[in-house]
């Protein structure tokens, strides 16, 4: 790696460090700096969901003639899932606006809560991205992180980030609903189920979907098994399908975590919480792409929200994303 790049990024590093530092002060053009230096960022956004990554990019420098940066590593106060590492890459960004990434040191190694990455290239300068795998010991507990570099002149440097809480709630995506076939679905297991299968779980099943293209203001539909049967045109239920589920259609709300990313709006467990259900139906009628609904369990003890990410009319089916929590 040429020295150059490094000299300039370190400046870079210098630069970004001491106009994040100031506050009401008249600018000035700071000096290059002469020990080693760190910042770190969190990259992820939205509510912290145990299987997800939180993700941060660690920045280190210090002057060419002053050593190298020797090693960075990441202490988590909860040991993250194996999946979590620390990129052994730094990366700039190019003309173009691409993250461009270039080997500064071995892969990653976790021991117990710990992550290090040993540098085997001359560097003085570089920005790693960590991506801490959330365990399900974390659930509805907060995480907090010490960053470090170690140079090659003795010297070590800290930065410590969060805590961050991690939320209770669970998701899954992508659940394919079918009318006649895959129709049944299970906030607790968060799972679709065909009529036999739904037959031997019935104390689990929620809703009901099904697609009457034929009859107005109907089309796609979640229906409580316990509604009213005008909602339920020629479905015949599996015994013991019987409950009574809250259900309350939700337009405009889409959940980036269960949808797309161009989502900025994220469902975390406070809004369960304050959810109100009072007198909602037990059914959602007409549901469209990019919609959802608000659905509580007959005996209160999950909450869930369903989106709908892509409905198939000729199919009669649709594709789900939810999340969940459990509320006693």
């Amino acid at each position: 790696m040429k020295r150059k790049y490094f000299h300039y990024t370190a400046f870079l590093l210098t630069l970004i460090l001491f106009v994040t530092a100031c506050k009401e002060e008249e600018y000035k053009l700071p000096s290059a700096g002469t020990e080693l230096k760190n910042d770190c960022i969190k990259r992820s956004l939205g509510p912290n969901l145990v299987g997800l990554n939180i993700e941060f990019a660690y920045a280190m420098a210090l002057p060419a003639d002053k050593g190298k940066i020797v090693s960075a590593q990441v202490e988590a106060s909860i040991a993250g899932a194996s999946s979590t590492y620390l990129e052994n890459k730094s990366y700039y960004t190019n003309s173009g606006g691409v993250d461009i990434g270039i080997p500064i040191g071995d892969p990653s190694v976790n021991e117990g809560a710990t992550t290090t990455v040993t540098f085997t290239r001359d560097t003085s300068a570089a920005t790693l991205r960590y991506f801490y795998t959330i365990p399900e010991e974390a659930r509805g507990k907060s995480v907090s992180f010490t960053f470090t570099a170690k140079s090659s002149d003795g010297k070590t440097v800290s930065q410590k980030m969060g805590p961050y809480e991690i939320a209770n709630m669970d998701r899954t995506l992508n659940l394919i609903v079918k009318d006649g076939d895959a129709s049944y679905i299970s906030i607790e297991d968060m799972a679709v189920y065909n009529a036999a299968d739904a037959a031997s779980k019935a104390d689990k099943i929620d809703l009901v979907y099904l697609y009457r293209g034929n009859l107005n203001s109907f089309t796609h539909a979640l229906v409580s098994p316990g509604a009213d049967p005008q909602y339920l045109p020629d479905i015949a239920l599996p015994s013991g399908v019987n409950k009574s589920t809250k259900v309350r259609k939700e337009f405009g709300l889409r959940d980036q975590q269960l949808g797309n990313p161009k989502y900025g709006i994220y469902i975390d467990d406070v809004d369960f919480k304050e959810l109100d259900l009072t007198d909602v139906p037990n059914y959602a009628l007409n549901l469209k792409e990019e919609a959802g609904a608000w659905v509580e369990t007959a005996d209160g003890t999950y909450r869930a929200y369903i989106f709908v990410n892509k409905v198939d009319n000729a199919g009669k089916s649709m594709t789900i994303s939810m999340k969940r929590l459990k509320m006693k």
